[in-house]
């Protein structure tokens, strides 16, 4: 049985998905919604976020961001990624209030990277 390859850093984590073709970030539409890289426009009820990393730099404030992985309604697997904070490229309470309106799933890495 292969064990799973522990990933403790965002550039680990972001290259895996890569690997596997799950590299599908998302971002902030000026119109209060996130956008995929291939165009696809999403509402918060369109998307679950199944897994959550935070990352804290150890010198730096400015490495500490979290990474939302998620799964819209076609089961394609996508990613949003924010700084903490006042490094946050999304400054504003619309990413925010997105966030909180998105459902939440707990799944296992060995799952989602299969």
């Amino acid at each position: 049985m292969e064990r799973p390859i522990a990933m403790n850093t965002l550039s680990q984590i972001l290259e895996k998905l890569r690997l596997k073709g799950k590299d599908n970030e998302l971002k902030m539409t000026d119109h209060g919604k996130m956008q995929s890289q291939t165009g696809k426009i999403y509402k918060p009820e369109d998307l679950t976020i199944v897994k959550t990393y935070r990352f804290e730099g150890d010198s730096d404030p400015a490495d500490n961001s979290v990474l939302y992985l998620t799964e819209d309604s076609d089961k394609e697997i996508g990613y949003i990624l924010d700084a903490y904070g006042i490094y946050s490229d999304n400054i504003g309470s619309s990413f925010d209030d997105f966030l909180k309106k998105i459902p939440t799933e707990n799944r296992d890495e060995q799952e989602l990277f299969c």
